[in-house]
């Protein structure tokens, strides 16, 4: 049996595949899209970018491993009919990027974000005001504008949106910070240890309604684009955070833009967007409550050995003839 890899690989991961596979397995490492269309009439795996042009070509695939977790961008109509299983390369990140989560709600409450970008204007500026701290004066118990400007985690509500690997990974996270977490997903039911119950994705209004900060987790599928749209931002509480380590698609930009303009909720803190790189004249670049990155949650050192090693092990698992880790249902792109 033959597995073709196309794009080529490097010797060394090269090496380390061949290593995991049994004897009968045959690698043909392509190096052009003509090496790789000779090869895959006869291979019953395959690894890399399959494209239309390859899969028409194929009689007896039965594999494919695709090298992304994400799959909006690999998946074609022929691609989802085809009897072949597919699995990708999710689980890599989820503790990446729940850092990554942490780290901007941890900016949010304490007001980090506008802290650095005074920082650079050499400017002294309590965000809640410099006069705010004598208010304790007063008396016992007295809130200030100060105090009410500086929040903290614990006692604060999590939504999470989408409840797999990473979704289950910010929710520990989370946890010790004294957070309360909730979640909507359309297959998980609980996270063990953390939520007790996972709602269904039509309990999204509720998820809303109750947190204090929303982060979506779920990847782009037919079901969750454009999920979030102006009337699902206005069910948010005004006091409330949105953050995107998810899909881009996932969250209209111009209703975004709307809402904060509106006031309707705190922030926004994206990683994903519709367009990337997202363009220098777009309006969320001068909003002081929103914090945009480079789509950077999910990158790490760690990163490159566990896509290998993920790799490896399902080459590995597909010629001794058992089941790749992560499969996924191609017609619902997870």
């Amino acid at each position: 049996m033959t597995l073709v890899i196309h794009p080529p690989l490097d010797p060394v991961r090269l090496s380390a595949v061949r290593d995991a596979a049994v004897p009968a397995l045959a690698i043909v490492n392509a190096e052009s899209t003509a090496d790789a269309l000779a090869a895959i009439p006869s291979a019953r795996a395959f690894y890399g970018k399959l494209t239309p042009e390859l899969l028409a070509a194929a009689r007896r695939l039965e594999w494919v491993q695709a090298p992304t977790a994400s799959l909006e961008h690999y998946l074609f109509p022929e691609l989802i009919a085809h009897p072949c299983t597919l699995s990708n390369m999710r689980g890599l990140f989820s503790d990446v990027i729940a850092e990554h989560v942490l780290g901007v709600l941890l900016c949010f409450t304490r007001n980090l974000h506008r802290y650095i970008r005074q920082q650079s204007l050499r400017l002294w500026q309590p965000v809640g005001g410099e006069e705010a701290r004598t208010d304790f004066i007063s008396g016992p118990g007295i809130e200030s504008p100060l105090d009410r400007a500086h929040r903290h985690l614990s006692g604060q509500t999590l939504g999470l949106v989408g409840c797999g690997a990473i979704g289950a990974e910010i929710a520990r996270r989370a946890a010790p910070f004294g957070m309360q977490v909730v979640g909507v997903d359309p297959r998980v039911r609980e996270i063990p240890g953390v939520v007790p119950t996972v709602w269904p994705t039509e309990e999204l209004p509720r998820l809303l309604a109750a947190s204090d900060c929303v982060v979506i987790a779920a990847p782009h599928t037919p079901a969750t684009e454009r999920l979030f749209r102006r009337a699902q931002l206005q069910t948010m509480r005004r006091t409330a955070y949105l953050v995107n380590i998810g899909r881009g698609a996932i969250v209209d930009l111009t209703d975004l833009v709307a809402a904060l303009e509106a006031g309707e909720l705190a922030g926004a803190a994206l990683d994903v967007f519709e367009t990337e790189p997202l363009p220098p004249q777009h309006p969320l670049w001068g909003f002081e409550n929103v914090i945009l990155t480079p789509h950077i949650a999910g990158v790490s050192t760690l990163v490159p050995q566990r896509h290998l090693a993920t790799l490896v092990e399902n080459i590995g698992r597909f010629s001794r003839g058992e089941t790749p880790l992560n499969l996924v249902d191609k017609r619902i792109w997870c």
